[in-house]
């Protein structure tokens, strides 16, 4: 057995040390300072590589302040991660400290740990394409209880299946929005958002703007849009 890597010479983890780094990853998809915890977990000596020694970053997240996140730290304490990150906040925040934190720890083959797969993203895409960033910076990743590990086969092949899942999705998705226009199209509707000005509001416009008297601005404002809404309405129907 070993210390934890701030005790053993790995200056990642070391206090004060300035050798954390990005490695890249986008969870943009996948935002109130919450500091992480750290946990001096003994990690067996079969994880050490030529390369130095192979790392578990962990990360674990809640909705509110009001949630425990006692469960999903005791999890990863257990599956002897060498340090916990953690953010208290929604999935639907974009920008999260504690995983920028995680990520910026993480290097070639080390592997993130998570206690679930929705503490990443809430969509299938926005996991598949976060875990495949990952594998692009030789980062492995592991769900405590989903069973996913990607350093195994079995690992690997569910991702894939993820992967092809989300891109059949996305497909449907696109199938179904272009069935809907050509169906509403059939029906005399155009896709896009309604306009603005019904054909009533645009003839009062035009009688309007023969006095020279009335501005322009004047007349958007008593139909409440802007001017220029105003103007693309009545250039488009001058060309149609």
């Amino acid at each position: 057995m070993r210390p934890a890597p701030n005790r053993c010479g790995n200056e990642r983890f070391c206090a004060g040390s300035s050798n954390a780094h990005s490695v890249g990853i986008d969870h943009s998809g996948i935002a109130a300072d919450w500091r992480c915890k750290i946990y001096d977990a003994p990690v067996d000596s079969a994880t050490s590589s030529a390369a130095g020694f192979v790392v578990l970053v962990g990360y674990a997240r809640v909705s509110t302040a009001e949630q425990s996140l006692d469960l999903q730290l005791d999890a990863l304490k257990q599956a002897a991660c060498d340090r916990v990150f953690q953010d208290r906040q929604s999935g639907a925040v974009t920008r999260r400290p504690g995983l920028d934190d995680a990520l910026s720890h993480l290097r070639a083959g080390d592997t993130l740990v998570v206690w679930k797969l929705d503490r990443l993203g809430r969509t299938v895409r926005q996991l598949v394409t976060f875990v495949e960033d990952l594998q692009g910076n030789g980062i492995a990743f592991r769900s405590l209880t989903d069973g996913i590990d990607t350093t195994t086969p079995a690992g690997r092949f569910f991702f894939h299946v993820m992967a092809a899942l989300a891109e059949m999705e996305r497909d449907l998705l696109r199938e179904r929005t272009r069935a809907g226009l050509v169906a509403a199209k059939s029906r005399g509707r155009e896709g896009g958002r309604p306009p603005k000005l019904s054909d009533e509001q645009i003839a009062h416009a035009e009688r309007l703007m023969t006095d020279p008297k009335v501005s322009h601005a004047s007349i958007a404002r008593s139909l409440g849009v802007d001017r220029s809404t105003l103007h693309r309405t009545l250039a488009r129907k001058a060309s149609s």
